[in-house]
C-alpha cells in the first residue's frame, strides 16, 4: 500500500493484518514529556472495563490485541525525534469492540509546546509506513490523534486531531472512564470505567495511569456547570412532543458539557445550518438521516442562543433560504422543509403540492456549488448584525470541486465575526475544506471540518466535542484580532 498524507476527518481502509501506531514529535528542552494510549470501545463508543485502557503502566491487553510498544528515540538521536507507539492486531480484536481510540497525553506542558507532532500508520509486519497525519494544537494537553474502527467487517483508520484542554482526563470521560480526584498524599489517583452498581468490597487498585491522567481530574459526572454555563431554557421548546423534548433536554445539557470541557461554558452564538441537497444525497433525505442530523443541530442553537429560532440554508446548483427553524414548531419544520432534499422534487413537470413556503427544488438544481451558498450566508450576516458571534453548521456529503472559489470565499470571510464548521457525511472529495486547517495566510483560523463514515451511529457527546472542539478557541483568537 503507498503512503497516504492525511488531513483532519480523512480515512482510508486499513488491508494489513496487524498495524503500528507512531506517535512522533522533536523532544528537547521545555518540551512536555507525551505519552500514547489507546482506548477500546464498543458501538455504543464506551470502555467495558478498566482492562479497555492500555498505556505504559498497562501496557497489553488481555486479548493480546492491543499492546504499547513505549518510546524509542529521544533527545540524543537526530533531531531529538522521539516515537511511543501502540501495536494493534487486527485479526484477533474482540468481536463486541467496534473502535480503537488513540490517544496522546502532554505531561508539564501543552501540545501547542511539542514540535514536529505526527501520527503514522505503519504495516507491524514489514514496517512500511501506510499513512501520516501531521497535527497542530495550541493549549491542548491531551489529543484523539486518529481511530481505527470496523466499516462493513473491514477495518479503517480516521485522522481525528481533536484537542482537549481539560486533558486526558476529559478524553477518559467521554468514553465511560472515571478519573478520581488526587488524594492529599503523593499516591496517584486510579483510572477505572464508571460502574453503576452498588458499592462493592476493596479491590486492588488499578495501574497507575501516566502523569496527565492524574492532572487535577473531573469526578465521575459532570460537576454542576457554572452559572449560565448549563442548559438554557429556550424558548418554544415547551411546546414540543414529549419524547423530543427529552432528547433535546439531554443534547443540551450534552452541548453545555462540550463547551465547558474546550473553556467556552456560558458561550453565546447565532447558529446558521447549511444542508447539502445534491442528487448524491438523496439516499440520506430518504432514510432520515437528515431530519436526525437536523434535531442534534437543533440542541446546538438552543444552548448556544436562546430566541429559539436558527437560520437554515439548503443548496446545490444554486442556494435557497428555507424558513427559520423555530425550535417550537421543529416537528412540522422537519416534515416540511427536511424533504425537499428527496429526489421525487427533482422531477420534470409542474410544480405541485408545495407548501407556500417550501422551496422549489427545481431551482436549486442538484450539482454542487458550495461558493454560493457560503457568499449568500456571508452576505446574510453582514446585514443583519448580531452581539454574538455566528456559528455556520455546514453539513455535505462531498464531490467538491469549485476549490478556488470556495478558498476565496472563506479566506474573505476571516475578518468577519463567522466560524465555519463542515461536516462531511461519508463520501469524500471535500477539496480545500479538508486543507483549510493548514493553510497559510489568514489572521485566525476560522473553518473546522470532520467527517463521518456514518453520522447516525456517532454518540451525542462524540459528535458536540467534534462539531465545538475549534470553534471556543476561534473565539478567542478573533476576540484577540479585533474580529469580535
Amino acid at each position: 500500500m503507498t503512503a497516504t498524507s492525511l488531513s483532519k476527518g480523512a480515512n482510508l481502509a486499513v488491508d494489513a493484518p496487524a498495524v503500528r501506531v507512531e506517535l512522533v514529535w522533536s523532544a528537547g528542552p521545555g518540551v512536555p514529556e507525551v505519552d500514547a494510549s489507546a482506548l477500546l470501545l464498543t458501538a455504543a463508543g464506551r470502555v467495558r472495563d478498566d482492562g479497555d485502557f492500555v498505556f505504559y503502566n498497562q501496557p497489553r491487553h488481555t486479548s493480546d490485541a492491543v499492546r504499547h510498544v513505549g518510546k524509542q528515540g529521544g533527545a540524543g538521536t537526530a533531531a531529538g525525534v522521539t516515537t511511543d507507539d501502540v501495536e494493534v492486531d487486527l485479526r484477533t480484536v474482540e468481536a463486541d469492540v467496534d473502535r480503537i481510540v488513540l490517544c496522546a497525553s502532554a505531561d508539564g506542558g501543552t501540545f501547542g509546546q511539542v514540535p514536529g507532532l505526527s501520527l503514522r500508520l505503519l504495516d507491524a509486519g514489514t514496517r512500511a509506513e501506510l499513512a501520516r497525519f501531521d497535527m497542530t494544537a495550541g493549549t491542548e494537553t491531551a489529543l484523539v490523534g486518529g481511530e481505527l474502527y470496523r466499516r462493513q467487517g473491514k477495518w479503517k483508520f480516521r485522522a481525528v486531531g481533536q484537542g482537549y484542554a481539560s486533558g486526558l482526563a476529559g478524553v477518559a470521560t467521554d468514553f465511560g472512564i472515571t478519573v478520581d480526584d488526587a488524594p492529599p498524599v503523593s499516591a496517584p489517583a486510579a483510572v477505572r470505567p464508571t460502574v453503576e452498581t452498588p458499592p462493592t468490597p476493596p479491590t486492588p487498585p488499578a495501574p497507575t495511569p501516566p502523569a496527565a491522567h492524574r492532572a487535577p481530574a473531573p469526578p465521575a459526572a459532570p460537576a454542576p456547570a457554572p452559572s449560565g454555563a448549563g442548559p438554557r431554557l429556550t424558548k418554544g421548546e415547551e411546546h414540543l412532543p414529549v419524547d423530543m423534548r427529552k432528547r433535546l433536554s439531554l443534547r443540551k445539557e450534552q452541548v453545555a458539557v462540550s463547551l465547558s470541557k474546550h473553556g467556552a461554558a456560558g458561550a453565546t452564538a447565532r447558529v446558521v445550518l447549511v444542508l447539502d441537497a445534491s442528487g448524491s444525497m438523496s439516499f440520506l433525505y430518504s432514510k432520515g438521516v437528515v431530519a436526525d442530523v437536523v434535531e442534534r443541530m437543533a440542541a446546538v442553537a438552543a444552548q448556544l442562543d436562546d430566541d429559539g429560532e436558527m437560520q437554515a440554508w439548503t443548496f446545490a446548483s444554486n442556494p435557497a433560504r428555507l424558513p427559520d427553524l423555530r425550535l417550537g414548531e421543529l416537528p412540522e419544520w422537519l416534515r416540511l422543509h427536511v424533504r425537499v432534499g428527496e429526489i421525487s422534487l427533482f422531477r420534470r413537470g409542474r410544480k405541485k403540492g408545495l407548501h407556500p413556503e417550501q422551496v422549489d427544488m427545481r431551482a436549486v438544481g442538484i450539482q454542487n456549488e458550495e461558493q454560493k451558498v457560503i457568499a449568500e450566508v456571508r452576505a446574510f450576516v453582514r446585514d443583519n448584525p448580531a452581539t454574538a458571534p455566528t456559528l455556520v453548521l455546514f453539513f455535505s456529503d462531498g464531490g467538491v470541486y469549485r476549490n478556488a472559489e470556495i478558498e476565496r470565499e472563506l479566506r474573505e470571510a476571516v475578518e468577519e465575526p463567522v466560524f465555519w464548521q463542515f461536516v462531511g457525511l461519508g463520501r469524500s472529495d471535500y477539496g480545500v475544506l479538508e486543507r483549510f486547517d493548514t493553510l497559510p495566510g489568514r489572521r485566525v483560523d476560522n473553518v473546522g471540518f470532520f467527517a463521518v463514515d456514518d453520522i447516525g451511529t456517532v454518540p451525542d457527546p462524540e459528535l458536540y466535542d467534534r462539531l465545538l472542539s475549534e470553534f471556543p478557541s476561534w473565539i478567542t483568537a478573533a476576540g484577540r484580532a479585533g474580529i469580535l
